[in-house]
């Protein structure tokens, strides 16, 4: 409860007579001795919002003062007073929020970050939300807006809750073509990959961390992070066609080789079996939710590295038991066959399966050379990495000399 004589102070001030310049200064001085005490510091400031905000003292009069009361409560030092004291202010200002459209913005923004000093992300996205855009007094840019729903989003990220979070990120989505800021850009492209990698969609936040990897405009140490998590997703995706094109313009990353990640990367990108030893030792830098039980009961790494062997093993073999395939991917028979049956099923693997004989035929481009396997994949890699940076350089032509180029193509 705010102190007897600030009470006291306000509603002699509020009552007076005094002309607006007198009655202003009078509120600036019970501002200032307010926050120079720490007692009772959260009532005594909302109980000065309320006495300003009064229809006695009149909006015209109140908008400057509560601009000055904004400016004390930003450097409030003590982050459990400048919770309480927002909240409260935030409130009040409910009602006349069309009169004091602009520092209730700033207040709540204030209030956020208070929320987010305690790790409190969950109420730093609520408080943000209350945040008028669509406003007649005032225009709000679509960097503005794009601002305040990456930061909302990014919030959400913090609480593990990617299904809020892909909500604004969508809202972005609708204006990210005309924001001009590059941090809200860059912030736009890293929210996105750790969406898809919440959601376990790991080849999709490989490409996404693959393409914030090459952004200039960031630190070469979170380049090189980006990599690494780019890395880490296309090992964690489920084996195919599409996750072997994603490794392989990994591979060829001429910076691959610096990160940690890059020796489970080879080994899967050639198609060489891997070992318990290189999959504990690569599941210790992994998310918790990259460990996350799958409906089978093993994780979704457990999952990836079974399927990854199981490819290897097409490489090598023309045909195998399902007893002996059990045996090399560490699982029973049955599950082995399972998991062959799946990838057969979804065209991830080609072969078929004899039951009756409990025998897995391959049909293997390769004839099962696993020397020729790495060869021809690495080849392919080089030639469509070739392909990329030549089309890279035709459009670099094509918007920096568009007369040169046009010129050629006629030719």
């Amino acid at each position: 409860m705010a102190t007897q004589a600030i009470t006291s102070q306000l509603d002699s001030i509020e009552n007076s007579s005094a002309n607006p310049q007198q009655r202003a200064e009078a509120y600036h001085n019970i501002l200032s001795t307010i926050v120079s005490s720490p007692d009772g510091l959260p009532e005594s400031l909302t109980a000065y919002v309320r006495s300003i905000i009064s229809d006695s003292i009149g909006v015209v009069h109140s908008r400057p003062l509560l601009s000055a009361f904004v400016d004390k409560y930003r450097d409030l030092e003590d982050n459990d007073a400048k919770i309480e004291t927002g909240t409260a202010v935030v409130q009040l200002l409910q009602p006349k929020i069309v009169s004091y459209e602009a520092q209730d913005t700033e207040i709540k923004h204030i209030l956020a970050g208070a929320y987010e000093a305690d790790d409190d992300f969950t109420n730093s996205a609520k408080t943000l939300q209350t945040v008028t855009l669509d406003s007649s007094q005032r225009n709000v840019t679509d960097d503005e807006r794009a601002r305040l729903w990456m930061r909302i989003c990014r919030c959400y990220l913090e609480e593990d809750d990617p299904t809020n979070a892909l909500t604004f990120l969508n809202k972005v989505k609708q204006v990210i073509f005309s924001v001009t800021d590059k941090e809200t850009r860059l912030q736009f492209q890293l929210s996105q990959a750790r969406i898809h990698d919440s959601q376990r969609s790991f080849l999709d936040a490989s490409a996404a961390y693959l393409s914030l990897s090459n952004e200039t405009d960031i630190d070469e140490e979170e380049r090189q992070q980006a990599l690494g998590e780019a890395m880490k997703c296309a090992v964690l995706a489920p084996a195919g066609p599409m996750r072997g094109r994603q490794l392989g313009k990994l591979y060829k990353d001429d910076r691959a080789s610096g990160t940690a990640e890059y020796g489970i990367l080879e080994k899967i990108f050639l198609d060489r079996l891997l070992s318990p030893a290189e999959v504990n030792a690569f599941a210790a830098d992994l998310k918790e939710h990259q460990l996350a039980k799958t409906s089978d009961g093993s994780t979704v790494l457990d999952k990836a590295v079974l399927e990854h062997n199981l490819l290897a093993v097409s490489r090598l073999y023309q045909n195998i038991s399902t007893t002996a395939l059990g045996q090399l991917l560490g699982v029973d028979a049955d599950r082995a066959e399972a998991y062959a049956a799946g990838m057969i099923e979804s065209s991830r693997l080609s072969g078929s399966i004899d039951q009756i004989a409990g025998v897995i035929h391959f049909n293997t481009k390769e004839g099962g050379s696993d020397s020729a396997a790495m060869n021809l994949r690495a080849w392919d890699a080089n030639v469509q990495g070739l392909a990329e940076e030549v089309e890279k350089v035709t459009t670099m032509l094509q918007r920096e000399e568009p007369a040169f180029y046009d010129r050629i193509m006629v030719a």
